[in-house]
């Protein structure tokens, strides 16, 4: 049987796993489901058509499933779906979709959400991602599996961060970041590939070598970056982290491309 607190407000219609934990003060709606061994610790608020997973643990002060912060919203049942084994600490908010982009947000399995992090409405984020405190995304963001946002960074709608990619603390985000890449800088621009998750995943040092080498010929090498690309396609053969770096470029159409500043500049 579920633990409720007697404080917390359970309206009629919530669907509550039997071995959930519901602690002071929590409010959880009428199209909430709360999966096996999640638990709020106090003052949570989940409201919308939100899911959460099985074992889940949710701080005091976070708001899961409130309407989306888009003037087009019109009360539609969108939808918040999170997944499993997910920390999500406190003040963070998640918003349910908008109809108009196509009415689910939806968070992965074991993420990590530091304190005031936010995903916006219609956000798609991949499993183990990390959000470290204030670390925000706009709506429409595709966030891919591992990947890491520092605090008080900010990601504008409709932007990709590929899988494995990290962005530094304090960057505006306003372009597509690759996959395995570094991002950094006020207005956010490339600084190499994160190499360090990448050692952590086991790529071994030829490995590494083969895809920076890639790295340095795309964003590096001679001629136009059009140009350069087209002519490194044939590369995708090597390695499967060269073909998805790639493929994630060639999809892009909403946003333009976070690219590496020219070299004179990385210099100075």
């Amino acid at each position: 049987m579920s633990t409720i607190d007697s404080t917390a407000r359970i309206e009629k219609g919530a669907t509550i796993a039997d071995d959930a934990v519901i602690g002071p003060f929590c409010v959880v709606g009428s199209n909430v489901t709360i999966g096996p061994g999640t638990r709020l610790i106090s003052h949570v608020n989940v409201v919308g058509h939100t899911t959460i997973g099985a074992g889940c643990t949710v701080h005091p002060f976070a708001s899961l499933g409130s309407p989306p912060q888009d003037l087009g919203y019109r009360n539609e049942p969108t939808r918040l779906e999170i997944g499993d084994g997910c920390t999500i600490r406190e003040s963070a908010t998640m918003n349910v979709g908008t109809a108009k982009g196509g009415g689910l947000t939806k968070v992965g399995a074991r993420g990590f959400f530091m304190a005031y992090s936010h995903v916006g409405h219609d956000c798609s984020v991949g499993d183990d991602a990390i959000f470290a405190n204030s670390a925000t995304l706009g709506g429409h963001c595709v966030i891919g599996n591992s990947v890491y946002i520092g605090g008080l960074t900010a990601v504008h709608q409709f932007v990709r961060i590929g899988s494995q990619a990290m962005v530094a603390g304090m960057t505006g985000v306003r372009g597509d970041v690759i996959p395995y890449g570094f991002a950094t800088g006020q207005h956010a621009h490339l600084d190499g590939l994160n190499v360090i998750g990448m050692k952590r995943r086991k790529f071994t040092r030829e490995r590494l070598h083969r895809v920076r080498a890639f790295y340095n010929a795309l964003f590096h090498g001679d001629g136009h970056f059009d140009e350069r690309l087209s002519a490194l396609a044939p590369r995708a053969r090597e390695d499967e982290a060269i073909a998805e770096i790639l493929k994630f470029v060639d999809d892009g159409n909403k946003r333009p491309l976070c690219k590496a500043l020219p070299r004179a500049a990385v210099d100075e």
